[in-house]
């Protein structure tokens, strides 16, 4: 009863941290609140893979409520044996948590790839990705900000921005983690036993 409880737990957080995701991935889309670079396309292309609207965001609430039905105690029985549904419970359970590992991580490996590369901006040799080709190496050196004239303050926003979503992503990938383990440890050591077996 407690381990359910704590799976409850587990799955309710997705739904906080998948909609902050969405939030946070959206605000990547207005610079300072201006809605003129993505109307005119002047945004770092690791915005549009939708990974914390999508992945990190819609798709990990489905898989939130989906988790949260399987912990119901009052779930449909798949089949005439409890200890039967409780097999096949645990193995959706683990399905599901597998499919938001997957989904988190690759918004986990996007936002990451988006915040080495840096932004999309105006310098004095127009737009284009000033600190690409710095390996992320800008990101401890503040100094070289400035060359970013336009959008104003660009390179803070995708730091602080690009950051939360890795935290908020990678925060989603443990739970995930947790759950796969924790169900994975009934199966094994649990009271039933994931083979069916044929009655004597």
């Amino acid at each position: 009863m407690g381990s359910r409880k704590c799976g409850g737990c587990l799955s309710g957080l997705l739904i906080p941290l998948a909609l902050w995701s969405i939030i946070v991935n959206i605000l990547l889309y207005f610079p300072n609140g201006q809605t003129s670079y993505a109307s005119s396309n002047k945004l770092t292309n690791y915005v549009w893979y939708f990974e914390g609207i999508c992945f990190s965001g819609v798709m990990m609430l489905i898989v939130a409520a989906v988790l949260l039905v399987l912990e119901n105690d009052n779930n449909c029985k798949c089949c005439q044996s409890e200890n039967c549904s409780k097999k096949y419970m645990t193995l959706l359970s683990m399905i599901f948590s597998s499919l938001g590992i997957a989904f988190s991580g690759y918004c986990l490996v996007i936002s990451a790839l988006g915040l080495v590369q840096g932004p999309y901006c105006r310098t004095l040799d127009g737009w284009e990705y000033a600190f690409e080709s710095t390996a992320g190496r800008f990101l401890t050196d503040s100094s070289i900000w400035i060359q970013c004239l336009e959008p104003a303050h660009v390179v803070e926003w995708n730091i602080i921005l690009f950051s939360i979503l890795i935290a908020l992503s990678g925060l989603q990938v443990i739970v995930c983690l947790i759950r796969v383990v924790t169900q994975l440890s009934k199966i094994l050591c649990g009271n039933y036993s994931v083979i069916i077996q044929v009655s004597q």
